[in-house]
C-alpha cells in the first residue's frame, strides 16, 4: 500500500472518532440536554442487528457490517434530525462516503462504497435487519431515556417502532416494550423484582 492511501486511510479513523463527540440530535427535541453520541448508537445498532440477522437467517457478520456504517457519513453532515431534513435537503449517503473514501486503496474504498450503497437500497435481507436495528436501538435508547424522565421520548419509541418491519425486529421490540431495563441486573444478582 502506498504511503499516501495509508495516509488517507489513517485520516478516515481520525474522522471516524469524530462520531464519538457527535451527539443525535433528534433527542434535543424530547428534552435530553447530553444526548447519546453517533458512535454510541452505531456500537449498540450492531449488536442488535447480529441478534436480528441470526433470528432471520440472514447473515449476521454481514449485517453488523452493515449496521456499523450506517451513520459513518454523519462525520461530515453531522446528525440531521426529521425536522432539519423538512428545510435542508439530505445529503446523498454514497456521495459523502466517496468523499470519505477518496484516496484509500480500491479494495478498501470499493468495499465500503457497496456496503452504504446496500444498506441505502434496502432490498437485501442483510439490509433490512439493520435497519431494523437501527429502529430498534432508537425505541430502546427512547425508553431508557423515558425512564430517565423524559417523558417526550416516547414519541421516538412509537415511531421506532412502527418502522420495524422484519417478523424477529418486531418481536424483540415487543419484548423490550414488555421488560424493565434493570431486569437484566436484578436477575444477575438473584434480587426479586
Amino acid at each position: 500500500m502506498a504511503d499516501e492511501q495509508l495516509a488517507a486511510v489513517a485520516n478516515f479513523l481520525y474522522e471516524a472518532g469524530t462520531l464519538k463527540n457527535t451527539a443525535r440530535t433528534g433527542w434535543w427535541m424530547a428534552g435530553v440536554k447530553a444526548p447519546e453520541s453517533v458512535a454510541d448508537h452505531s456500537w449498540r445498532t450492531s449488536l442488535i442487528a447480529t441478534i436480528i440477522a441470526t433470528l432471520e437467517g440472514a447473515d449476521p457478520a454481514r449485517t453488523a457490517f452493515l449496521a456499523t456504517w450506517h451513520d459513518s457519513q454523519e462525520t461530515r453532515t453531522g446528525d440531521v434530525n426529521y425536522l432539519g431534513r423538512k428545510y435542508a435537503p439530505q445529503a446523498d449517503p454514497g456521495a459523502v462516503t466517496a468523499d470519505q473514501v477518496a484516496g484509500m486503496p480500491d479494495v478498501l474504498a470499493s468495499t465500503i462504497r457497496d456496503l452504504v450503497a446496500e444498506y441505502e437500497a434496502k432490498e437485501t435481507p442483510e439490509a433490512l435487519c439493520a435497519r431494523d436495528a437501527d429502529k430498534l436501538e432508537c425505541m430502546i435508547q427512547g425508553l431508557e431515556y423515558k425512564a430517565q424522565g423524559y417523558a417526550n421520548a416516547q414519541r421516538w419509541i412509537d415511531n421506532s417502532r412502527g418502522r420495524i418491519v422484519t417478523k424477529s425486529g418486531q418481536e424483540l421490540a415487543d419484548a423490550v416494550l414488555g421488560a424493565d431495563s434493570l431486569e437484566w441486573l436484578r436477575s444477575v444478582l438473584g434480587e426479586k423484582g
